[in-house]
């Protein structure tokens, strides 16, 4: 049997396969309430079989949007809808889970194809706050320095988030500290210039995400699994770099993460990065090694060969998909033919077009088995 069909088990919870689908902002909720449109394009990946579905970065307060059109979570109305969208991951065999997240200076800036850079207070625009008050770019909004009620009420709302992620059915949480956004803005001496107890020694840059860490397990159940994705450089020199990652996934790990989500880049707008097929499956294969922590490789993974290879080759213990989950919803399906597994479990209303002995698949519910 190929490792990219095979079960994995994170904590006390069963992924049916290795596949998952990455967070991918859709920018298509009215004040961060989910909708069909976040049904349909969640189901559909669930229907192609994916093993883990992830919800887009989900905002934990209003003020952490992205942009007006996220996804939140920061208030109990809209759990209903989420919840929705959970059982129905679930009737397809996948394991539904959700992305924490806090965009920091990144914030309140137009969505792709209704504009550019910061969105003008007059245009429903709202302050952003940051560890320091460093703009992400010229066209961006000049942050205000969090500061220590600012930072707990920042950590409350990841750990009140986790509480009705879990209260809609979602099964697996992710942290959000890469990209650029508030946590990895902590992390990077490029964004973080505080110099107090939340800034300047590598120690008080991790303590952020070393409290939110705390805060979301403290509230989320023992047998599910916690993950975290990182930017693993900032591809600057200067800034945030693998050593200091393989550091960190060291540190989270006794605080129960389970798995680090290994991307990269996001903080510096200039940075060049090096792109190409699995560009950075090599950061998930040193941290898999030195900080001996199951990591997900994300990052032009398109082929099952490539995801077979990266597995086979322990350069990680989940692919997770960003793009090409996008092109084609059902390439879990798709990849298990192409790597010669007929067995592969279907939906059943597509028995009919399944290769010979593929059986149906089965619903999932909230055991983990």
């Amino acid at each position: 049997m190929p490792l990219l069909t095979e079960a994995f088990k994170l904590r006390g919870l069963i992924l049916p396969n290795r596949i998952a689908v990455s967070p991918m902002c859709q920018y298509s909720s009215d004040n961060g309430y989910a909708n069909d449109w976040h049904l349909v394009h969640l189901g559909s990946r669930a229907v192609g079989g994916a093993g883990l579905v992830m919800t887009e970065a989900t905002a934990v307060l209003p003020e952490g949007r992205i942009s007006p059109r996220d996804l939140g979570i920061w208030e109990d109305g809209q759990v209903e809808m989420l919840g929705r969208i959970a059982r129905f991951l679930l009737s397809q065999g996948s394991r539904p889970g959700m992305q924490l997240a806090h965009a920091g200076r990144k914030g309140s800036t137009w969505p792709p194809g209704e504009g550019q850079g910061a969105i003008a207070a007059a245009q429903g625009g709202w302050e952003v706050f940051a560890p320091s008050a460093v703009a992400f770019a010229g066209d961006f909004p000049m942050p205000r320095a969090l500061d220590e009620a600012g930072i707990r009420r920042c950590l409350a709302a990841f750990a009140a988030a986790a509480k009705r992620a879990l209260a809609a059915g979602f099964q697996v949480l992710e942290i959000h500290a890469a990209h650029g956004y508030l946590l990895h803005e902590f992390l990077s001496p490029l964004s973080n210039r505080r110099q107090d107890a939340w800034g300047g020694s590598f120690e008080n840059r991790i303590r952020m995400v070393l409290e939110t860490v705390t805060a979301v397990r403290a509230v989320w159940p023992e047998r599910l699994p916690l993950l975290l994705r990182i930017s693993a450089t900032d591809w600057v020199e200067g800034g945030w770099d693998v050593e200091q990652s393989v550091e960190l996934a060291r540190r989270v790990s006794p605080l129960g993460v389970d798995l680090v989500d290994c991307s990269s880049g996001g903080l510096a707008p200039l940075a060049q990065l090096p792109t190409g097929p699995g560009y950075q499956t090599e950061f998930a294969a040193r941290i898999r090694r030195e900080a001996g922590i199951a990591t997900g490789a994300v990052g032009m993974i398109t082929s099952a060969e490539q995801a077979e290879h990266a597995l086979r080759t322990g350069q990680a213990d989940v692919v997770v998909l960003a793009r090409e989950m996008l092109r084609d919803p059902y390439w879990p399906l798709h990849a298990a033919r192409r790597l010669g597994e007929s067995t592969f479990k279907w939906p059943r209303q597509y028995l009919r077009a399944a290769p010979a002995g593929a059986a149906p698949r089965p619903a999932l519910d909230d055991s983990g088995a």
